[in-house]
C-alpha cells in the first residue's frame, strides 16, 4: 500500500544554519548566468544541502547515473537533448519506486502540477532552501531543461534527506527507550529501540498517536495490524547484521559494521549500526508488507459492491477491514495520491487501484 511507504516531506526540515547560508545567495540566480556557472552553482547548492560542506562521492553519483540511464533514454527530450520539469519529477519518482518501493511525497506522477512550479507540499520546497529552488527555476533551466546529471544530483540529495530523516526518527526512538545514541547496545535492547522506531515510522505524520501507543504499549498489538510479525521483522535486522559479522567479517569491517568491540565475538551495536538497519527497513519493508497489501486489496474489493473499482469514503473510514486495520489517511492526502474520486453522484470514493 503506497500510503505506508511514503517519505513525509514535513519531517525533513533543513537545519537553520544551512537555510541561512544558502538563503543569502538567492539574489544572483535570477540574472544572466552562463550554463557552466549555473551547473557549478547547482552542484554547490546540492552539496550544501547534503551537509557538512562536503562533496558527493563520485562513485555514488556514477551508480545513480547507471540506474537512471535506461529510464532517461525513454523520456522525450527538447532540442538541447534535455527534459522538462515534469519529466524530471517522473524520473525521480520511478527511480525510488522501482528500487525501494518508496513514494516521495510531491513527486507522484498523478500529482497535479504545472511546468513552472514544484508545489508547496513538495519535498524540495520543505527541505531545500530557496537558493537551490532558485537555481532549478532559473531562466537557463526553463529554456534548456534538465540534464541527466541534474537528475542524478537530485536523487543524491533526496537519498541524503531520507537518511537524515531516518536518523532523526531513530534518535527519538532511542530517547523513548531511555537509551543514549552514544552508548552501544546489546541485541535485546536494540531490538526494543527498533520496535519503537517501527511504531513511529508506520504511523508517519501521526506522531501524537505514536507517542500515545508507546506510553500504552498494551494497545500496540490491537492497533497496528500483524504487530507480532512487524516486531519480529525489526528484530530480524539485528540478527541479520550479527549473521553477516559471522560469515563475512571482512565485508562488514569494510562497510563499518564490524570493528573492535562490535563484531561476531562481541555482539554490541552502535547508533551507526542501528542507522544502517533502519535504512534496510526503508528499502525492504514494502516487500515484507506486500502480502498484507494484497490482503487489504482483496478486502477493499469485497467492499466494492457496485464493482466500480471504488469504495465510498464513509465506508472506507467506517469499516476498518474487520477491525484489523485503521484507515487513517486524510482526504487531502488521498486526493494528493490520486486515490480520491470526487466526481461521482454517489459522493466521494476511494479508487482502489490508486490506493
Amino acid at each position: 500500500m503506497a500510503a505506508r511507504a511514503v517519505i513525509c516531506a514535513l519531517v525533513l526540515a533543513a537545519p537553520a544554519a544551512a537555510s541561512s547560508a544558502l538563503g543569502g545567495r538567492t539574489g544572483s540566480m535570477r540574472g544572466g548566468l552562463s550554463a557552466q556557472t549555473l551547473d557549478r552553482e547547482l552542484t554547490s547548492a546540492m552539496n550544501e544541502v547534503l551537509g557538512c560542506g562536503g562533496q558527493v562521492d563520485e562513485q555514488k553519483l556514477q551508480r545513480i547515473e547507471r540506474e537512471l540511464e535506461p529510464m532517461w533514454r525513454t523520456l522525450q527530450k527538447n532540442a538541447a537533448g534535455n527534459i522538462d520539469r515534469r519529466s524530471l519529477r517522473y524520473l525521480v519518482h520511478r527511480r525510488f519506486n522501482r528500487r525501494s518501493s518508496l513514494h516521495i511525497r510531491g513527486f507522484e506522477p498523478t500529482r497535479a502540477t504545472n511546468a513552472s512550479g514544484w508545489g508547496s507540499a513538495d519535498i524540495l520546497s520543505q527541505r531545500v532552501p530557496a537558493f537551490v529552488e532558485s537555481v532549478l527555476e532559473s531562466q537557463h533551466k526553463a529554456e534548456t531543461g534538465f540534464r541527466l546529471r541534474d537528475a542524478v544530483q537530485m536523487v543524491a540529495a533526496l537519498e541524503q534527506m531520507i537518511f537524515d530523516s531516518e536518523g532523526a526518527l531513530l534518535q527519538t526512538s532511542y530517547k523513548n527507550a531511555g537509551q543514549s545514541p552514544r552508548r552501544s547496545l546489546d541485541e535485546n535492547t536494540l531490538s526494543k529501540v527498533l520496535e519503537t522506531y517501527m511504531v513511529r515510522w508506520m504511523l508517519g505524520d501521526d506522531q501524537e498517536s505514536a507517542s500515545y501507543l508507546l506510553r500504552n504499549r498494551s494497545l500496540i498489538e490491537s492497533t497496528l495490524p500483524h504487530w507480532d510479525e512487524v516486531a519480529a521483522y525489526a528484530r530480524g535486522q539485528v540478527i541479520s547484521l550479527q549473521h553477516k559479522r559471522r560469515v563475512a567479517p571482512g565485508a562488514t569491517s569494510a562497510d563499518g559494521l564490524a570493528r573492535p568491540g562490535h563484531n561476531a565475538m562481541s555482539p554490541r551495536y552502535s547508533f551507526e549500526d542501528a542507522h544502517a538497519m533502519v535504512g534496510e527497513i526503508t528499502k525492504s519493508f514494502a516487500s515484507f508488507w506486500e502480502s498484507q497489501c494484497d490482503s487489504m486489496k482483496l478486502q477493499l474489493v469485497e467492499m466494492d459492491t457496485h464493482q466500480t473499482g471504488r469504495v465510498p469514503l464513509a465506508k472506507f473510514y467506517g469499516t476498518g477491514l474487520d477491525a484489523d486495520w485503521r484507515f487513517g489517511e486524510s482526504e487531502e492526502y488521498l486526493r494528493e495520491l490520486g486515490a480520491l474520486d470526487e466526481t461521482s453522484w454517489r459522493g466521494k470514493q476511494v479508487i482502489i487501484p490508486n490506493y
